[in-house]
């Protein structure tokens, strides 16, 4: 759930242009220490390698190959929803304590790489494109099988990403009018308008400041949560409505939140300090986790899990390309 930061993207852009960490850092004004620390951050939060770096030389992984595809496959599809990729990456940095927002757009200008200096990416094939929208989280479970999948039927299909889907709302109107072949989304339980399956669950956990009373009992109750305001992700957060959903389902009676934000570090601090609870999932619940000052709080009740599934495009006979892709990523 944890997108990029415009800084760790233009690195990243920077990098693949200079082939080459030492050339990278002297052409952002940056020491090699600094663009090594914002690349780790950045393969962290997709979840997958982008760069081999070997005596200095980055040459990018397959998964970095599909990641700078999907960059580009975004700028294309909808233009109008990025910011000016004019800022420029000596800005002043975000500091390495502060996670970055969630929800970060993609900046629109990619430096073409020196050929001598990066894997060329693969092009489209003629025959059949298609396209696997995931979160960056999901898509790092399936990355090693797709990448098999697409070595070994090179000559007859060449795939893209949409790392923008998360939700079903937001993948069943893609589906349905075949801008992407197979989607993995989150969800609560199977949702309407569109076949699915179930693919696995992430446990949703609530997260409350270490000092805070709650933090102490041995159990907390729905009346407990209660007399406590949330932290939330904003009404716009594509995720937002299915963290309500499953606070819903769970019996949670919620105050006005105290915090409604997309940035991570804001909502770290606003918890860590007190404010109110956090209920978190997947990598970000791991992020939370890692933190001092946060503890898991011990609920006396259960919450639902949020599941993954997998959605195919209407059409996909079962021996097509993308139903065949879909019943491999499955297995």
């Amino acid at each position: 759930m944890i997108t990029p930061t415009l800084r760790q993207l233009d690195i990243f852009a920077q990098m693949i242009a200079s082939g080459a960490v030492a050339v990278c850092a002297r052409d952002l004004g940056l020491t090699p220490g600094e663009v090594e620390a914002e690349i780790d951050a950045l393969e962290t939060r997709l979840g997958h390698r982008l760069f081999d770096r070997k005596g200095g030389v980055a040459i990018l992984t397959d998964a970095g190959r599909k990641t700078v595809e999907a960059m580009q496959h975004l700028s294309e599809i909808a233009p109008d929803d990025w910011q000016d990729g004019s800022t420029p990456v000596a800005a002043p940095p975000t500091p390495a304590s502060a996670p970055s927002p969630l929800h970060a757009p993609l900046p629109l200008r990619m430096p073409q790489p020196e050929a001598t200096r990066m894997t060329p990416l693969r092009r489209a094939s003629p025959r059949e494109t298609i396209t696997i929208a995931a979160h960056p989280a999901i898509f790092s479970h399936f990355q090693d099988a797709l990448t098999a999948f697409e070595d070994t039927n090179a000559q007859d299909v060449a795939i893209t990403l949409d790392l923008d889907i998360h939700s079903a709302a937001q993948a069943i109107p893609a589906l349905a009018r075949g801008r992407i072949d197979i989607a993995y989304f989150y969800a609560l339980g199977e949702p309407d308008g569109w076949p699915s399956r179930y693919a696995w669950s992430e446990q949703m956990t609530l997260y409350i400041g270490g000092a805070h009373p709650l933090a102490a009992q041995d159990s907390v109750g729905h009346a407990d949560l209660a007399r406590i305001a949330p932290v939330m992700l904003p009404p716009g957060n594509s995720l937002r409505p299915l963290i309500d959903a499953a606070l819903d389902a769970a019996g949670v009676a919620r105050a006005e939140p105290v915090l409604e934000t997309d940035n991570l570090y804001d909502i770290m601090m606003a918890v860590r300090d007190g404010a109110g609870y956090f209920a978190a999932f997947g990598p970000l619940a791991r992020d939370f986790a890692r933190m001092n000052g946060i503890r898991r709080l011990p609920i006396a009740f259960p919450l639902p899990p949020i599941d993954v599934r997998q959605a195919v495009r209407s059409g996909a006979d079962d021996d097509s390309m993308p139903a065949v892709l879909s019943e491999y990523l499955f297995r």
